[in-house]
């Protein structure tokens, strides 16, 4: 007889402009998968970040680039919804999926950096209604994420801290070297 897992299915989240994607984004994924024992994480790639200037590649580039980076990833895996969602508010997104699949448990994984303007979101508060914020320590913005905004209106149960190894890598710092 088959047996029926009344748990929850764990699911990550993160998202981003992926402009290109690189191994720090494969760090974050690998780490969050193990601690979070995480059954699959997305990676769902945006047209643009609102707080950020326009994307350096096609959105079509950063699929294809994001796919070829995890292609030996078995929990990873590449989306893009804006289109679907009709929205590029992580809410919304978040709001999507959670509409199409009751049954997941929710973690959206961020960069301590992206934490630092968390509050400038739209509907931040209620993003942890949706999913658990883990947020990734990244160097230089350890102390201001900590002390930020999100930070103390946040109720601490609706988000974590990882520290451990940092990749110190950045897409805008991969597209400054590359730019001939």
């Amino acid at each position: 007889m088959l047996k029926i897992s009344k748990k929850k299915i764990k699911v990550g989240i993160l998202g981003g402009t992926f402009d290109p994607p690189h191994i720090g984004h494969l760090h974050i994924s690998d780490v969050g998968i193990k601690k979070l024992k995480l059954n699959k994480l997305i990676w769902i790639v945006t047209k643009k970040n609102p707080l950020k200037q326009k994307p350096y590649l096609s959105v079509k580039t950063r699929i294809k680039l994001s796919k070829q980076i995890i292609k030996n990833k078995k929990k990873i895996f590449v989306q893009y919804l804006e289109d679907k969602v009709k929205s590029k508010n992580t809410f919304n997104l978040l709001s999507y999926i959670k509409r199409k699949n009751r049954k997941i448990e929710l973690y959206f994984l961020i960069g301590a950096d992206n934490f630092v303007r968390f509050h400038k979101w739209n509907n931040w508060k209620k993003i942890p209604k949706l999913a658990k914020i883990i947020v990734f320590s990244r160097q230089n913005y350890s102390i201001k994420a900590l002390s930020s905004v999100a930070s103390k209106k946040l109720e601490k149960k609706d988000w974590l801290y990882i520290t451990g190894k940092k990749v110190n890598i950045s897409s805008s710092l991969i597209r400054k070297f590359s730019i001939t």
